[in-house]
């Protein structure tokens, strides 16, 4: 009789186990999306190793996957955060520029996570100028924030903090995960300030890069020969990067004035006694040096290069180390298993190339976006991805994991296919549209289509030109193939598949 019992507990205990096992196996899983502001692919290791080495971002995309093709549909801040909230594309989602209010009150991905049982949060850059909707918790910057001693603002209202901004948001969004619902699935946006102009670094990391001379791009010294729209640009690193505002030169005695000088002094003016000590001691040899140099023309402009990264750098080396920090957080809490990790940028950004900084164009540095997700429950393939994928595909892909219907309203497409190793049809073309004109930074309006070799663009209103790259061949985009002979049958076709996917994409013709 008692053997039969054994047995009978031990059928039992294998039963609940199997049971427990299979319950895992079915849980919704947890979604950290972390995105950062104008980080380029450049200086992300995982993909180019020339300027810095990236190993908690690289981590993401070891333990996961690496998108070597991600791109998104509009390369300047808001409208790419209204994309990836929406899914859709900004002449539908209505934030074509940065000036436009947010409409919050339209379906994005949080909203339906949340009435799917989510429990959801945003923790850093909103940048969209309406409340937050979708949320159980908001905790935001207003506008851009900045990079030290910021105010967030809540739903309990305005609340001013001390530190530096990266640390700061990292330290809200590991209270969050520590303080959620535990019963709940969890969505937790963590979006950060950096690496967006002006590149204040975290007085920590002032000794990172010293004495490195990075390498020039190519182009720096481009012409724009036959690239008549890009001639427009207010985003020359030697004409239009301010000495003081983007450089630190706010030299005593006032001998250098630029444009954005005392915008720059107001930034300064919210460190504390220590951190401005510490910003001096590192600063004004630098300012000194800088003096006694008296550059000019190719000198100082590639000076002012070489100053630019520095301070980019040391903004990239605080996100790589507070995303270490949430990675650790996870796997000491138990939820790495069970939780996708996305990191990403709004957009792309000019490092010199082309002699510039910034991005709004189309061309690759600014179009492009690193993407890495890691999921170990539910990832089948390994190392990297190469299909053609933009950010109007975060949302289906989010919903899609959380089993959570996509909307017919969106138009991307979940990744979790691709993610699963699964044999799909995929897009082979991706549409890119641009609106902000007049813009402090000069560009014009302009659409376009890139396939895995070509890419054609239209530059409308103000000005009427179209560009083509073969991108095979001409990496850089430096040689314009529009309007010779022997292309005219290709550009006939892009045109046809542009004007395709306008109208896939419900887009009013140009």
């Amino acid at each position: 009789m008692k053997i039969h019992f054994l047995l009978l507990g031990l059928i039992l205990l294998i039963f609940s186990c199997d049971s427990d096992v299979a319950n895992q196996e079915n849980d919704p899983p947890n979604i950290i999306f972390i995105m950062t502001d104008d980080h380029s692919i450049q200086t992300m290791s995982a993909y180019d190793g020339r300027f810095i080495n990236t190993p908690n971002l690289d981590r993401i995309a070891e333990e996961g996957v690496l998108f070597t093709n991600s791109f998104v549909s509009n390369s300047i801040c808001a409208p790419s955060r209204a994309v990836m909230l929406t899914g859709k594309h900004s002449h539908l989602n209505g934030q074509i520029d940065n000036f436009t209010r947010f409409d919050s009150s339209q379906v994005t991905f949080p909203k339906l996570l949340q009435q799917a049982g989510y429990q959801t949060a945003l923790i850093g850059k909103w940048h969209l100028k309406s409340q937050p909707t979708g949320f159980d918790h908001w905790d935001v910057l207003r506008g851009q924030g900045h990079y030290y001693n910021t105010d967030f603002y809540s739903a309990k209202g305005k609340e001013k903090s001390q530190g530096y901004v990266t640390d700061i948001i990292t330290d809200k969004s590991i209270h969050w995960l520590e303080n959620r619902d535990q019963e709940k699935p969890f969505c937790l946006l963590t979006h950060h300030k950096a690496t967006h102009r002006i590149w204040m670094p975290d007085t920590s990391l002032f000794k990172e890069f010293a004495g490195i001379e990075f390498e020039v791009p190519d182009n720096f010294f481009d012409d724009f020969e036959g690239r008549e729209a890009a001639k427009d640009h207010v985003m020359g690193i030697d004409r239009d990067m301010d000495l003081v505002y983007d450089l630190k030169m706010l030299d005593d005695d006032g001998e250098i004035q630029t444009k954005y000088r005392r915008l720059y002094e107001g930034f300064i003016a919210m460190l504390s006694q220590e951190q401005r000590e510490a910003w001096d001691a590192y600063y004004d040899p630098v300012i000194d040096d800088f003096l006694k140099a008296d550059l000019e023309g190719e000198e100082l402009a590639l000076w002012k290069f070489q100053r630019y990264m520095k301070d980019y750098l040391q903004c990239v080396r605080s996100v790589d180390n507070n995303v270490g920090r949430l990675m650790d957080y996870l796997e000491e809490a138990g939820l790495a298993e069970n939780t996708i990790v996305v990191y990403t940028s709004d957009q792309g950004f000019y490092m010199g190339e082309h002699g510039w900084f910034d991005k709004r164009f189309m061309y690759e540095e600014s179009f492009r976006t690193p993407l890495a997700i890691r999921f170990p429950k539910g990832i089948k393939v390994d190392n990297s991805i190469t299909a053609l994928v933009q950010n109007i595909d975060y949302a289906p892909t989010f919903l899609d994991y959380a089993g959570v219907e996509i909307p017919d309203e969106m138009q991307g497409k979940s990744m979790k296919p691709l993610l699963s190793g699964d044999s799909i049809q995929w897009r082979d073309a991706l549409y890119y549209h641009y609106y902000e004109h007049p813009n402090e930074h000069g560009t014009h309006k302009h659409y376009g289509i890139r396939t895995d070799r070509y890419k054609l663009i239209h530059f409308y209103g103000e000005i009427n030109t179209w560009e083509l790259f073969d991108l095979q061949e001409d990496v850089h985009e430096m040689n314009n193939l529009y309007g010779q002979p022997e292309y005219e049958a290709l550009v006939a076709d892009l045109k046809k598949r542009l004007q395709e996917l306008q109208v896939t994409y419900k887009v009013d013709r140009f």
